[in-house]
């Protein structure tokens, strides 16, 4: 797919997508809904991707929704809903197609947070696995101070990252803070320079790519995020044996092993888009009865 609000580039395994609307401080659009989508899809198909950046172009990560039309910003709700009803299939708005396609994503997802990022900006970054930012990078849930609600699912998200009191506080104030209070709050696990930004994302990237199978990393991320709302342990203990029962006997299993044993570094071979056990995805048809 060709982008037009994005970049799309691929180097040494890293995929890093940028927010490219620097003349609108990155301000998110259908548009660019629409290509974020498509990346996240063409990332998950490629073999040669196995870490992603997002990151945004200029001074801004992404400033939130696009307000050129003012009061009627949010009438495009209104049209998802219509969808809705005319095709019996859930749409939702923007903002949450793309955290949800990012919870369904198979690989890694650091958000690289260069500038502003605000509204849709940040909640767009709460589905990634791993946030770091520049010091004083503003940021800020204001849905409350615009007479809305948080959007992109960050009511589910936002809580589970930083705790619900901190989360209800930064939504019922609906102020703009700095970096330095999300770092302080869990929401960034650490800040740098302009200039070390992306060198810090890649760096961190570089060792998912040099420690860890492909395989193991994308059920690792589904297992994590999703227990989050799993109701009991077993819930975990049903995949853990499942997923440990079907990897045990992988080549990527017996690579790493083999690496360990012979005190060299490993050799994973096996595809993501080829090699993932019967097992998954277990929360659409579960594999194994209780135990």
């Amino acid at each position: 797919m060709k982008f037009e609000q994005l970049r799309y580039e691929v180097e040494g395994r890293i995929l890093t997508i940028t927010l490219n609307r620097p003349d609108r401080m990155n301000a998110f659009t259908g548009q660019m809904c629409d290509e974020l989508i498509a990346a996240f899809d063409q990332a998950d198909a490629d073999d040669n991707v196995k870490v992603v950046i997002v990151t945004g172009a200029g001074r801004a990560f992404c400033a939130g929704a696009d307000l050129e039309l003012g009061g009627d910003t949010w009438g495009k709700h209104s049209e998802y809903l219509a969808e809705q009803e005319a095709t019996q299939r859930y749409v939702g708005d923007g903002g949450g197609q793309v955290t949800r396609r990012i919870y369904d994503f198979n690989k890694p997802v650091i958000a690289a947070i260069n500038g502003a990022a605000v509204g849709v900006g940040i909640t767009m970054t709460l589905a990634m696995d791993i946030r770091i930012a520049v010091p004083n990078a503003k940021l800020g849930f204001v849905f409350a101070a615009r007479g809305i609600i948080p959007e992109a699912c960050s009511s589910w998200f936002l809580p589970r990252i930083v705790g619900i009191s901190k989360a209800l506080e930064w939504c019922y104030a609906g102020r703009v803070f700095k970096s330095e209070e999300g770092l302080q709050a869990g929401l960034l696990r650490s800040l740098h320079e302009p200039e070390a930004l992306l060198p810090a994302a890649r760096a961190l990237a570089q060792e998912f790519i040099d420690n860890s199978s492909s395989v193991s990393i994308a059920m690792t991320r589904h297992m994590m995020w999703r227990m989050l709302s799993a109701p009991h342990p077993i819930d975990a203990h049903e995949v853990d044996t499942a997923a440990i029962a079907a990897l045990g006997s992988s080549d990527d299993a017996r690579e790493g092993i083999s690496a360990f044993l012979e005190k060299r570094k490993a050799n994973f071979k096996d595809r993501v888009t080829q090699h993932m056990p019967k097992v998954f995805p277990w929360w659409k048809d579960r594999p194994f009865k209780k135990l």
